[in-house]
């Protein structure tokens, strides 16, 4: 059975954050990098465009987080938790995450992302352009890289798929080059 299959079948093919049915779908919660069903959610397209920034925050439909923070599955708890950071200057959600409880490990996957630092605090990695970079991302190198270790050559032009970012340095993300997993400078790599 799909990862797919099985989110529908724990969620009865409803949102798993405001219970919604229409238009659901799975959401892989960064940076998990293998779609489980322990690192996923199903998520109607109205929290999807919320959690992704799509669209502008809607502070009241995420009320249904008071109800879902309580979920027993893990994934949706993470993702509780990450949009109740978003919210906290509301107010409401500071009492509902005072209430909340995240082990240690589960924990420190939610705060990952960063959504529990103020804007300023954040670390925000760019590529060569400018561009925002997310975990998930795929890139493209703009010079030709050594890969250190080894005698390989990166060469200009190779795609970079599914990067993950350093959260403690800005200039430093993650990602396979050919079989081998590297440091990669922002600098050196374009958005795809």
């Amino acid at each position: 059975m799909s990862v797919l299959q099985m989110l529908k079948e724990r969620s009865n093919s409803t949102c798993e954050l405001c219970a919604s049915n229409v238009d659901t779908r799975q959401y892989n919660i960064p940076p998990s990098l293998n779609e489980t069903v322990d690192t996923s959610l199903m998520v109607c397209a109205n929290c999807y465009d919320q959690i992704e920034k799509n669209t502008e925050m809607d502070a009241n439909h995420w009320r249904c987080l008071n109800d879902s923070m309580w979920s027993e599955h893990v994934a949706v708890q993470i993702m509780a938790w990450r949009m109740l950071q978003r919210l906290r200057g509301e107010g409401w959600p500071k009492d509902l995450l005072d209430m909340m409880y995240l082990d240690d490990d589960n924990l420190a996957i939610a705060r990952l992302t960063d959504e529990h630092k103020d804007e300023a605090d954040k670390i925000i990695h760019r590529d060569c352009n400018g561009v925002i970079l997310e975990t998930g991302d795929n890139v493209v190198l703009v010079k030709d890289l050594k890969i250190k270790g080894s005698s390989q050559v990166a060469k200009q032009g190779t795609a970079v798929r599914n990067i993950r970012l350093d959260r403690e340095n800005v200039s430093y993300i993650e990602g396979k080059v050919g079989p081998t997993l590297t440091v990669i400078i922002t600098e050196y790599v374009k958005k795809l």
